[in-house]
């Protein structure tokens, strides 16, 4: 299922593999590039679907081909990772029946040291001074910590704690324009103060989102939109969000997926009504959707 090559770093898995077995299998390896994406649910078939990405890490980062069947010819082949026009959270595999990932191929480093630490969390977590977000660490050592703070927020599944029976990041950040986020900020100052909007997160969303776009933080917005840890719709206490992320939607025991898309949608609408921000989810929905007939 897994096939490791450590003096040259190239990893095969198949689609269905375990996605967090395989960080583990890597990072025991010595690898070095897949450590930040430690405690992620899944399969390794979904990851460049998605583009998963956690603490400053992208897949993109160390996709070296993909393999997929053509739903259509019924015909397997690899592809580079620039045919996927791979994206924030976002591939041309997603939404669409262009083709099944059957296999993935990363190139990892093979020093055993992690990804250059981008995120600031982390990075101050392993004691990291300077955020110029070229300081790398041992892999195994930032996988610890990874997975340490997916506890902290719930993002570890843990049987007996409802706040990890989640679909994990619910929404994405959003990317909007400038203007856009200038207008949040003003919002914010002119409801909480302006010391809360100076620390509003917002950053340059890259060359792929165009020109003056810039990514928000969807748990930030969504707290200052009034959501708070736990919050459930009145009434509807099945579905909540977690108390210890608000951007995590969780079964509170025996919820239907129509109690998360009434959730969902309270969330969604609150933050639009407060900010002109429209969340978008992070899971594909299959036979529901978030807005009613």
């Amino acid at each position: 299922d897994v096939a490791i090559d450590a003096a040259s770093g190239v990893v095969r898995a198949f689609a269905g593999v375990v996605w967090d077995d395989l960080v583990a299998a890597t990072v025991d390896a010595g690898l070095g590039g897949l450590e930040c994406l430690s405690g992620i649910p899944g399969s390794v078939g979904a990851t460049p679907v998605q583009n998963v990405g956690a603490y400053g890490a992208e897949v993109s980062q160390t996709l070296h081909r993909v393999q997929l069947f053509d739903r259509s010819t019924g015909e397997t082949s690899w592809v580079s990772p620039a045919s996927l026009e791979l994206g924030y959270r976002y591939s041309n595999l997603k939404f669409t029946s262009r083709a099944v990932v059957t296999a993935v191929e990363f190139a990892l480093s093979t020093d055993g040291l992690s990804a250059p630490l981008r995120f600031g969390e982390l990075a101050r977590r392993l004691g990291v001074t300077a955020q110029d977000g070229t300081s790398r660490r041992p892999a195994a050592e930032v996988r610890d910590m990874v997975l340490e703070l997916r506890r902290g927020k719930g993002m570890v599944l843990d049987a007996a704690d409802h706040d990890t029976w989640s679909a994990g990041s619910f929404f994405t950040n959003p990317v909007v324009d400038t203007a856009t986020a200038d207008e949040v900020q003003r919002l914010v100052a002119s409801s909480r103060g302006e010391q809360d909007a100076a620390a509003m997160p917002r950053f340059p969303a890259g060359d792929a989102a165009g020109e003056n776009t810039e990514k928000l933080s969807a748990a930030w917005l969504i707290e200052r939109a009034g959501f708070d840890r736990g919050w459930h719709v009145p009434g509807h206490a099945r579905a909540g969000l977690s108390g210890k992320h608000t951007l995590a939607l969780t079964n509170r025991g025996q919820a239907s997926s129509a109690d998360v898309v009434e959730l969902a949608r309270a969330v969604r609408d609150g933050v639009r009504d407060t900010f002109g921000v429209t969340l978008v989810p992070e899971p594909v929905w299959i036979g529901v959707t978030l807005d009613p007939e």
